[in-house]
């Protein structure tokens, strides 16, 4: 199944999706499969396609409609770094397809992996992100340019042709480039996110046609808050005094007094983050800026796929590592509200938020929590549960053990757990492979996710209110625009248990890269998986049993 023909099976509004009833399974064939679920809530409305609403269908005569937002980007030019990440894809073809009056979309490309800047768009041009695009309309491809160059770097790399280029067509800037590594080195977090951001603000300074200036933060750049509100928080240390101790001070000398720099920051990533929002704030008076602070950025609701995803990061990776059933203990508190956001949402907000920014430029800078908690906030247990049932629903031919973990909050028996059931399975499973003439791979798996793990641990213990204000009046304004169905600003309405699981399903398509055609083998497999784990389980009381019976006549004798 082609990921156009997923396209054709189903794909309705981010409008609809926020709100259907049932979740849409992919068959082979094209079609769909609903799967009910017993705590579906009631069924209030039918829209014109048939998609079931959870909430009645707003009352669009209420107020009179705008027309501003797409034709706001008619004969613009956009400039995008980090346009190769998970959300700078999105970002692009959601531009591309929805705002099809822009001239230009220029990415920010640096030469990595020993390909060059051009064999990297070549590359990222082919990505099946685009797959819709290509399919129905290719010639707005033809609107990307690729500008060879380094957010690192001074003037950010850019040829003298480059530099003037983007001085004199430039309109709209997005700044999604950042490395999201929580574990990433004080240097280069500070030399990307903060230096990097410098960088790109001195070049927009000079733009002459610039109307919006869009900075891509993060919702925990303030961690040690609980309540974080909409508005840019003095930050440890100044950003002149950290840039200058960045790049001036010798690289072993910074590693060793690293730890005190970052201070209560879990890691280098909040703090460069709450460092780099002052520094933006420092520009306020001089560009037309805002901040976007998105939370956990999770699969897509439904643009450009139900369930898009093409990385094993963060919580994806662990949701996939729990569809497979090698996790049984997650650290993290599942009494907490947990905060995710999909990424479309935060590309329609990001769109939507240079529309409103360059109608309305404010100082101090505009602030948006893009996040989900005070919205239509979910708990860890509830969003854990969900996706365990989603696993054992819809499970992939790559299933290893029957889906089945816990959240703890203590550590030691987290670790035990860890120990007898990640890792003894793993390397367990090691030794077969090595038997076959195989090579091994899962205790390198079993390492892997238990890092990405524990630099998550922080966020699944902790809980934070998200002020929305902004966010929600923007969502206001977006949806009395006639456009306002095409861009969704936020997640209230949302189905979280039809999102789940089309993440699972969009992990397992597009991850995994398992067709649809493989889930009745599958399904026979977890079932055998299922009588294993009986039968193991039944072995260990056994045993337990017999061990208890003979201390018992050994304390006789």
């Amino acid at each position: 199944m082609t990921a156009d023909s997923l396209e054709g099976a189903v794909q309705p509004t981010a409008g609809h999706v926020l709100s259907l009833k049932h979740p849409a399974l992919f068959t082979a064939d094209g079609g769909q499969m609903p799967c009910p679920r017993k705590d579906a809530r009631p069924l209030l409305a039918i829209d014109e396609n048939n998609n079931e609403w959870t909430e009645p269908l707003e009352q669009t005569e209420q107020e009179p409609a705008t027309d501003s937002l797409r034709p706001f980007y008619d004969g613009k030019c956009v400039f995008v770094t980090g346009g190769t990440g998970f959300l700078g894809k999105v970002l692009i073809e959601k531009l591309l397809r929805a705002c099809e009056g822009l001239r230009t979309i220029y990415i920010l490309l640096r030469p990595k992996r020993g390909l060059t800047s051009e064999q990297r768009y070549r590359e990222f041009v082919r990505h099946p992100v685009f797959d819709r695009l290509r399919s129905k309309t290719p010639q707005l491809l033809e609107k990307l340019v690729c500008v060879g160059g380094d957010i690192s770097l001074p003037l950010l790399g850019l040829t003298e042709r480059d530099h003037r280029t983007l001085l004199e067509q430039v309109h709209i800037v997005f700044h999604v480039a950042a490395t999201v590594r929580f574990n990433e080195g004080l240097i280069e977090a500070a030399l990307l996110n903060t230096i990097g951001t410098k960088r790109l603000l001195d070049l927009c300074d000079s733009m002459r046609q610039l109307q919006s200036l869009v900075h891509v933060s993060t919702a925990y750049s303030n961690p040690c808050r609980t309540k974080v509100d909409e508005v840019v928080y003095p930050p440890p240390m100044d950003p002149d005094q950290f840039m200058q101790c960045i790049q001036l001070l010798p690289g072993d000398v910074i590693n060793a007094i690293a730890g005190k720099l970052q201070g209560t920051h879990p890691n280098t990533y909040t703090l460069t983050k709450s460092i780099t929002e002052q520094l933006v704030a420092q520009y306020a008076d001089r560009l037309p800026l805002c901040i976007v602070r998105p939370s956990i950025v999770t699969g897509a609701v439904a643009e450009p796929y139900p369930g898009w995803i093409d990385n094993v990061y963060g919580i994806t990776g662990i949701m996939m590592e729990i569809g497979r059933g090698t996790i049984s203990s997650i650290m993290c508190d599942e009494r907490c509200t947990m905060d995710v956001i999909p990424v479309d949402i935060v590309c329609n907000t990001l769109i939507a938020a240079a529309w409103e920014n360059a109608q309305k430029i404010t100082t101090p800078v505009r602030v948006y929590n893009c996040t989900s908690g005070q919205v239509n906030g979910i708990k860890w247990h509830e969003y854990g549960r969900i996706t365990q049932q989603c696993a054992v629903r819809n499970p992939t031919k790559y299933v290893m053990l029957y889906p089945g973990f816990r959240f703890r909050t203590n550590r030691l028996m987290h670790k035990l757990v860890e120990l007898l059931l990640h890792f003894l399975p793993a390397y367990l499973f090691d030794v077969l492979m090595r038997a076959q003439g195989a090579k091994p791979i899962m205790a390198k798996i079993a390492k892997r996710f238990q890092k990405a793990a524990d630099t998550g641990e922080y966020f699944a213990m902790h809980e934070w209110t998200f002020r929305n204000d902004n966010l929600l009046g923007l969502g206001n304004r977006v949806r009395r625009d006639r456009a306002g169905s095409d861009f969704r600003c936020d997640v209230g309405g949302l189905d979280w248990a039809a999102y789940i699981e089309n993440y699972m399903l969009g992990i397992r398509r597009f991850v995994l890269k398992d067709e649809l055609d493989s889930m009745g083998q599958a399904r026979v497999k977890i079932q055998r998986l299922l009588w294993l784990k009986r039968l193991l389980q039944l072995g260990a009381l056994l045993l337990l049993y017999y061990v208890c019976g003979l201390l018992f006549r050994m304390q006789r004798v």
